[in-house]
């Protein structure tokens, strides 16, 4: 869309909502710059014109950095009021680190929002990234040497520390977004580190007006970032199809990657399958390193490994013709946890653990130092797994301490588990 596009049109604005228009509710994330108070009024002008629009919920995080944060705090919530919308402040309190403060603040940003969503039962929430955003973003990745899955910049849909995130204004220019805010008469908040040159963001912001001068400005990078997630998907769909061929998992939740078939896929494709099986048998991690996947994959290519590595929570070891990937103990584990009647529990991100009776006291924990011997009497087979792996896979017992379930095999009709893949 370009800055003339009139953001008044209800299929403008149809179109720019439609990922969202079906949900209950919708968060809205409003710091009360130019940008986020423009997505708080289209999200107001959009969600009036329909009959049966979402609930819409305002979000305002003081971070406790600066001292006029808690008055553009109030200015956002006067405004949510003043268009009808119900709007929360939150405040991110105790000690702040010395380094990596945005970083920090982002994380502590998105935790207390989710948290404050989850509470008032919003599935999403809207973020104002714009055009001007994506193309900073591709720079600075471009610049610290990514790959093509870093080069497609930030996507429309994504969850952040655990919270689903839509940015529905990427395809549009800030100054779009600017007008929007005067012709409503508001006078946004000014936020001094978005002109601080100690930040990348804001060096390489200073730079776009010489780099479009040579052809190189906000739409054409974002048109770049366009095709090359267009790449990605295509990587994603070739490394699926491998995944399928070359990954084994196992009932403890361990994988087994034949060696030489893998060192032989192209390094975009081996970076992505060995990305998807950390993500699998490491609980889902995030956010996850893209530059260490790299590193290890480009060991595992030409070499086995001389001793076990760790990488997202998994320890990763070749021997035997294979690569074999394992949960690595002792890193955040899930705590002991009881199975309510006719229940699921997501047991550390890896396993789907039914509780199909009525029957209470039924405790799902870590295996952790169970003998072979004894394992081997459970399953009825030679154990072979790594060892790693038996430590860290979820062991469910009723109340006289009776073993119903050992990883993903059930001994008992009462209980059902499943690894997740997905």
């Amino acid at each position: 869309m370009s800055a003339s596009v009139r953001l008044d049109d209800a299929a403008a604005l149809e179109a720019i909502f439609a990922s969202v228009a079906d949900l209950p509710a919708i968060g809205l994330a409003v710091s009360g710059g130019a940008d986020s108070l423009a997505l708080m009024v289209l999200a107001q002008r959009w969600a009036s014109g329909r009959q049966q629009p979402p609930r819409l919920q305002v979000y305002s995080v003081d971070h406790g950095l600066r001292p006029e944060a808690a008055g553009e705090v109030a200015m956002v919530l006067s405004v949510a009021q003043s268009l009808g919308i119900p709007a929360t402040g939150l405040r991110w309190t105790g000690t702040k680190p010395q380094a990596g403060v945005q970083e920090a603040a982002r994380i502590a940003r998105y935790r207390l929002m989710g948290a404050a969503m989850a509470a008032d039962g919003v599935p999403v929430l809207l973020t104002a990234h714009h055009r001007q955003d994506q193309a900073e973003t591709v720079l600075m990745r471009l610049a610290h040497g990514s790959g093509v899955e870093g080069l497609r910049g930030m996507a429309s849909m994504t969850t952040v520390e655990g919270v689903r995130v839509h940015r529905p204004l990427l395809d549009l220019d800030p100054s779009a977004l600017q007008a929007v805010v005067a012709e409503a008469g508001l006078t946004p908040a000014q936020d001094p580190s978005n002109t601080d040159p100690h930040y990348e963001r804001v060096r390489w912001r200073n730079a776009m007006p010489a780099l479009a001068e040579l052809g190189l400005d906000a739409p054409t990078l974002a048109r770049f970032a366009q095709r090359m997630g267009e790449a990605d998907a295509a990587i994603a769909q070739m490394a699926d199809g491998y995944f399928q061929k070359l990954v084994t998992l196992d009932g403890f939740g361990a994988a087994r990657i034949d060696h030489a078939d893998y060192a032989a896929l192209i390094p975009a494709i081996a970076v992505r399958l060995l990305g998807r099986v950390l993500n699998i048998v490491g609980g889902r991690q995030k956010p996850r390193a893209l530059g260490l996947v790299e590193r290890l994959q480009n060991t595992l290519a030409t070499s086995d490994l001389a001793k076990a590595a760790t990488a997202h929570g998994c320890v990763v070891r070749t021997s035997g013709g294979a690569i074999l990937v394992a949960r690595e103990p002792g890193r955040a584990l899930p705590s002991d946890a009881m199975l309510l009647p006719h229940s699921e529990l997501v047991w550390d991100q890896r396993f789907l653990i039914v509780n199909g009776s009525g029957e209470a006291g039924l405790t799902a924990s870590v295996a952790d130092y169970l003998p072979r011997h004894r394992l081997e009497e459970f399953l009825g087979f030679k154990v072979t797994a790594p060892a790693e792996a038996i430590r860290t896979a979820p062991i469910v017992r009723d109340e006289a301490g009776g073993v119903l379930s050992l990883g993903g095999w059930s001994f008992d009709e009462r209980i059902k588990v499943t690894l997740l893949i997905d």
